[in-house]
């Protein structure tokens, strides 16, 4: 705003009684904004972590002239209050690109037709087995779900090498875990179910709480109390474990199995172009750069660390852990609202 323009205001405020004065300068305060500001070209809902997204946002910004929107989620609701607000949001949608830092949310919002096929040609590289079969939501960027522990402490070799020996009283009394009613720690529980069976699944639940399983905020928490002492490790996702690392906390980590002849758990991000988006060119191009190798590599080479899902883009960067194996998404994300339900009667009550 110029100096004549500040003038002009402050002349026409001068006719008002005092009373009124703040709301006429506060009305028109908002249609300068209005008038000035340039409203966004897409908008996108991200759980992934706001370090990590908001500069690829920006780098798409800068390299496409688009303006984004950004509505960024909080560590302890991770995806869940994003899901339950798109579909609050189906009569009128404010949302074009949906961007995940897990999949069995995206596997949800899919089967309740709230994510459109969209068969990007970014995408084209990307094995099917990362990839939604009808091109709803793409996969890339994967992290494992590991066993994070404090190595002054803790000796590897002491720790499980499945998820089913966490739930022993020797690991479940100095064990922390995320909530389990939010994010990649709800997935987890239900993918449990889709391995083990309700049962055994119900039983290990059992068993941590009777252990005296810690329950945290969120994963970046559960991490916290093990650097802190309050636990001796914790079910937590890799990139909480590299960011740990990098602030010089003494946390280390092991890729625990499913089961003996299953592979670890690696969960990718997703990204979705929503039904009935607002901006339907610009949330394409958004789509396009998000699930392009470049992105892949950018959030590689960040501090999160995620592991691309392309092989050839593995090949050519430095490797610290097993590649990543995709499981059986959609069978997991049929076992969620099993997994809440039981987690909701043995852990949270």
């Amino acid at each position: 705003m110029n100096n004549a323009t500040r003038r002009r205001l402050r002349s026409s405020f001068g006719h008002f009684p005092r009373f009124r004065a703040a709301h006429a300068a506060l009305a028109l305060f908002s249609v300068w904004i209005c008038a000035c500001e340039r409203p966004p070209d897409v908008v996108i809902y991200t759980s992934v972590d706001q370090e990590f997204a908001q500069k690829i946002l920006d780098d798409f910004e800068r390299k496409s002239g688009l303006r984004v929107a950004a509505v960024y989620d909080t560590e302890a609701g991770k995806n869940t209050g994003f899901l339950r607000r798109i579909e609050r949001e189906r009569a009128a949608p404010r949302c074009d690109v949906w961007w995940s830092g897990e999949v069995f949310g995206s596997v949800e919002l899919a089967r309740a037709g709230l994510l459109i096929p969209y068969d990007s040609p970014a995408a084209a590289d990307i094995p099917a087995e990362w990839r939604d079969s009808e091109n709803r939501w793409t996969g890339i960027a994967a992290r494992a779900r590991v066993l994070a522990f404090h190595r002054e402490r803790v000796r590897p070799d002491d720790l499980p090498t499945t998820w089913r020996e966490l739930a022993e009283p020797r690991y479940a009394r100095r064990l922390a875990m995320a909530n389990p009613g939010f994010g990649t720690t709800r997935g987890h529980i239900a993918a449990l179910f889709a391995e083990w069976g309700p049962e055994a699944a119900t039983g290990f639940l059992r068993e941590l709480r009777s252990g005296g399983v810690t329950l945290a905020d969120g994963n970046s928490h559960a991490v916290s109390l093990v650097a802190a002492g309050a636990a001796d490790w914790c079910m937590t996702d890799m990139d909480d474990v590299w960011v740990a690392q990098r602030r010089g906390q003494p946390i280390d980590l092991i890729y625990p199995r499913l089961a003996q002849d299953r592979p670890p758990m690696w969960i990718p991000c997703t990204v979705g172009l929503i039904t009935g988006a607002p901006h339907p060119d610009p949330a394409r191009r958004l789509v396009d750069y998000l699930v392009s190798a470049e992105v892949e590599r950018a959030l590689a080479e960040s501090d999160s660390g995620n592991v691309p899902v392309r092989a050839s883009l593995r090949e050519s960067l430095p490797q610290r852990g097993p590649a990543p194996e995709s499981i059986d998404f959609n069978a997991v994300a049929q076992q969620l609202i099993a997994g809440d339900a039981a987690v909701s009667d043995i852990l949270l009550r």
